[in-house]
C-alpha cells in the first residue's frame, strides 16, 4: 500500500468519525417538544422548556407571554403556527430569566417586545456586563444576537393594549419573585398570566439579584388579587392553571412564612435554626413542599427574609 493511499484512508476514517460523532450528538440532544393546551378558543398554555407561554390569538395577530429557554423560539413559533396563521406581533415577558425571555431572539424583529420598566433595567444588564446575568462561561442570548428580542416598550404600574376582545392589561404590584414581575390580564378571557410570582404552590422562588423580595411578596401578591378584578383563572409560572381563589390562598402562604421567620428571629434563633425548624403547614399540606428535596431554597428564602428584615 503506497503512503498516498494510506493516508487518504486514515483521512477518509477520521471524516467519517467526526460525521458519526456528530450525528451521535445530535441523537442525544432531546428534541424540544412544545405541549400544547388549549385554554380557551383563542387562548394557550405552552408547556416545556422553561416558564409557561401563553399564546392570545387576536384579531389581527398573536401575542406571546414568555418565550421560554435558548433555542426554544422556533418551537414555539412552529407550534403557533399549527394554531393560527396569523402573525406574531408582541412579545410580554413577565421577568427578566432565561427560561422566560431567551426565546426572544428567535423570533422576528419586527416583534414589539414588552416588560415592566425594572424588568428592561435587568435585562440591560444582560446586555452590558458585568451586571447581573454576564455568565462566566461566555456572552449572554442578549448580547450572543447583538441586543435582539430586548424590550422595546415599558411601563410602570399599568398599561392596556388593544380594545374590546383583543384587550390586554398589564400590572405591576411590587416586588416579588423579582422586582419587575409584570401581571399579564385578558379581560375578554377572564384569564391572568403571573409569571414566576406564583410559580406554583410551592416555597417562593427569590431572586434577591434582581429585586426579589421574601418580605414584600405576600403583600404583592395580595394587591394583586384584591387590584384584578373578574379573572377565574391564573397561567402560573411553571405549574397547572389555579384558581383566582388560590392565588389568595398563596399570598397568605407568603405572609404566614414571612411571620415564622420573624418570630424565629425574634426568639433569638439563626437563619439556619430556624429553617431547620420550619415545616409546611398543616392548612397547606395540599403544595409541593419536601423537607429533603426543598432544602435549600427553604435555607435560601429563610436566609434571604433575614438579611432583608436586617436591613
Amino acid at each position: 500500500m503506497t503512503r498516498s493511499v494510506a493516508l487518504g484512508i486514515v483521512l477518509g476514517i477520521g471524516a467519517l468519525s467526526a460525521v458519526a460523532g456528530a450525528y451521535q450528538a445530535q441523537q442525544q440532544e432531546p428534541p424540544k417538544v412544545v405541549e400544547v393546551e388549549k385554554l380557551k378558543d383563542n387562548l394557550y398554555m405552552l408547556k416545556g422548556g422553561g416558564g409557561n407561554t401563553a399564546v392570545f390569538v387576536g384579531s389581527t395577530g398573536v401575542v406571546v407571554v414568555d418565550t421560554k429557554l435558548p433555542g426554544w423560539g422556533q418551537p414555539i413559533l412552529d407550534r403557533i403556527k399549527e394554531i393560527t396563521p396569523k402573525p406574531v406581533t408582541t412579545i410580554i415577558n413577565t421577568h427578566t430569566h432565561g427560561d422566560h425571555v431567551s426565546g426572544n431572539v428567535e423570533f422576528p424583529a419586527t416583534v414589539d417586545v414588552i416588560v415592566q420598566e425594572n424588568t428592561k433595567a435587568n435585562m440591560d444588564k444582560m446586555m452590558n456586563p458585568p451586571g447581573f446575568g454576564a455568565q462566566a462561561s461566555g456572552p449572554t442570548i442578549f448580547q450572543q444576537n447583538n441586543g435582539k428580542g430586548m424590550p422595546k416598550h415599558t411601563f410602570k404600574d399599568k398599561m392596556t393594549i388593544g380594545k374590546g376582545a383583543d384587550e390586554i392589561d398589564l400590572y405591576y404590584f411590587g416586588r416579588g419573585h423579582t422586582n419587575g414581575d409584570a401581571w399579564v390580564v385578558f379581560p375578554a378571557l377572564r384569564f391572568v398570566h403571573a409569571g414566576d410570582i406564583f410559580s406554583g404552590k410551592n416555597l417562593p422562588l427569590l431572586d434577591t439579584n434582581n429585586g426579589g423580595s421574601g418580605v414584600e411578596i405576600g403583600n404583592s401578591l395580595a394587591k394583586a388579587h384584591a387590584g384584578i378584578t373578574n379573572v377565574d383563572s391564573i397561567i402560573t409560572g411553571h405549574s397547572t392553571v389555579m384558581s383566582w381563589a388560590d392565588l389568595a390562598d398563596y399570598a397568605q402562604f407568603n405572609k404566614d412564612f414571612l411571620g415564622a421567620v420573624q418570630a424565629g428571629l425574634k426568639a433569638g434563633q439563626s437563619p439556619e435554626e430556624i429553617a431547620a425548624a420550619w415545616q409546611l403547614p398543616d392548612k397547606y399540606k395540599g403544595y409541593a413542599f419536601d423537607k429533603t428535596r426543598d432544602a435549600n431554597r427553604l435555607k435560601q428564602n429563610v436566609a434571604a427574609v433575614a438579611a432583608e428584615l436586617k436591613k
